[in-house]
């Protein structure tokens, strides 16, 4: 059997071959489907043509169907619903979702974003489980791959190839010390800011940011005497000895309480954090995964 070439085919005459097996009449066939009379008359011609069969023949109570028409009826109402599912929106309900979605993150959306996040999803979606897994150098191909639907960020880091972003909200810094400590009752200066040692936190890389940088054009440079990669760490350290912090104020206000923190204002103007959701492009269009992002970006909402 002859194999047939879908690309010469026309595939505009499908719903006016449906309609003409279906209602066999020219004008109520052209009707249904928003074409003139006309052009049904122009379409029956080609189909006559294109399966080697008048399909619709003079009978005494109007047309009739020839064999292959029947036949052809048959099998064009499923080809039809099935190829409108080919082009149909893809669509889904949450509750209906059983689903893992897995994020790399730190103990910053660990403990402030993921309470909020899975409250929601216990009412909209419990079907949907969450994984926050911790940062690694594959983490571009993990989105590429799927193996990670999502990572937390900030606004200022470069995105791999192939991945897209959506900002999240606006945070600020603060500068955190221990009650008690010799800056703890007064505003720091910039030579108080690098007398004292630092703790910061280092998702990847060597925990030196933009601070430093700062730093380095005003000719000084801070001693950081712990580089960890989490938040909670750095606080508690910080609690416990002379070492500054400079974080987030949502988190360090998180647990000001807890570790018996003091929270100043910098001694340096200090440009606000914009962290960002990132996931890769190419997922861009799976209608759960953007329900999703919306889901998180309503969570770190509330939390600033």
């Amino acid at each position: 059997m002859r194999e047939v070439n879908l690309s010469g085919l026309d595939l505009n005459l499908l719903p006016a071959l449906e309609a003409l097996l279906r209602l066999r009449n020219v004008t109520r066939a052209a009707a249904e489907v928003g074409m003139s009379q006309p052009a049904m008359s122009r379409a029956l011609a080609r189909l006559r043509a294109q399966f080697g069969d008048p399909l619709l023949a003079r009978g005494t109570r109007g047309l009739v169907v020839t064999p292959r028409a029947e036949a052809l009826a048959a099998l064009i109402a499923p080809a039809a619903a099935a190829l409108k599912e080919v082009f149909r929106p893809p669509t889904f309900a949450p509750d209906t979702v059983r689903r893992t979605v897995r994020f790399a993150a730190s103990d910053t959306q660990t403990v402030l974003v993921a309470p909020i996040l899975m409250a929601q999803l216990a009412k909209a979606a419990p079907g949907v489980d969450v994984q926050m897994e911790p940062y690694g150098p594959d983490l571009s191909a993990k989105l590429e791959t799927g193996a990670l639907d999502f990572a937390f960020a900030v606004s200022n880091t470069p995105l791999p190839p192939g991945a897209a972003s959506m900002p999240l909200g606006r945070e600020t810094l603060v500068l955190v010390m221990r009650k008690g400590h010799p800056l703890a009752d007064r505003p720091a200066t910039m030579a108080d800011y690098v007398t004292y040692p630092h703790v910061t936190v280092a998702l990847l890389g060597d925990g030196r940011s933009e601070i430093d940088a700062m730093l380095a054009g005003q000719g000084l440079a801070r001693r950081i005497a712990l580089v960890t990669p989490h938040f909670t760490a750095a606080l508690a350290t910080v609690a416990a000895t002379d070492c500054l912090t400079t974080i987030t104020r949502s988190f360090a206000s998180r647990f000001a309480g807890m570790f018996e923190l003091v929270l100043r204002e910098p001694p340096f103007p200090a440009a606000p954090i914009e962290p960002v959701l990132v996931w890769a492009q190419v997922r861009s269009g799976d209608p759960f995964l953007a329900w999703m992002r919306e889901q998180v970006r309503e969570a770190m909402q509330a939390t600033l």
